[in-house]
């Protein structure tokens, strides 16, 4: 977690004003549990959110390398800057795969939700980011607010 430094880590269901500060067995596990509330369709999501499921993506080794985010719909700032997918790899982790391998999957368990078509938002200075969502199928649709929206058929 320390790897990822102070901001945002995409995909794990902390924000920018919602950091992991406890990292004792007690504080993970009320991790787990928010996380799995969150996917959970008889648990209300707070204001403002959308049932969402978290993923972790491992390595070979088991290791953990990143966190993938599938929301399962779109509300407004959503579907302008954020979309159904976000995803974040450690630094020293990227390049070798990971992302693209996880956001295939992504796109797997969207489609088994009914999703017809996923958005991927990426900020225009992310190239690698912007290279794996077109590795992945992503057709690019439009910038809003300086994010380049993809989408992606779920039966590709």
């Amino acid at each position: 977690m320390e790897e990822f430094g102070s901001g945002p880590i995409h995909g794990s269901g902390y924000f920018e004003n919602y950091l992991p500060i406890d990292y004792s067995e007690a504080g993970f596990h009320h991790y787990l549990k928010e996380r799995t509330d969150a996917a959970d369709p008889s648990v209300p999501p707070p204001e403002g959110f959308v049932h969402c499921s978290y993923f972790w993506i491992v390595d070979d080794d088991d290791v953990l390398v990143g966190f993938l985010a599938l929301r399962h719909e779109l509300n407004q700032h959503l579907l302008e800057v954020a979309g159904h997918i976000g995803y974040g790899v450690r630094p020293s982790a990227r390049r070798k795969g990971a992302a693209t391998a996880a956001l295939k999957l992504g796109v797997h368990e969207a489609q088994a939700l009914g999703i017809d078509k996923v958005l991927l938002c990426v900020a225009g200075d992310n190239e690698a980011s912007r290279n794996v969502i077109e590795k992945c199928g992503g057709v690019y649709e439009s910038t809003i607010r300086g994010m380049r929206r993809y989408w992606i058929a779920t039966d590709s």
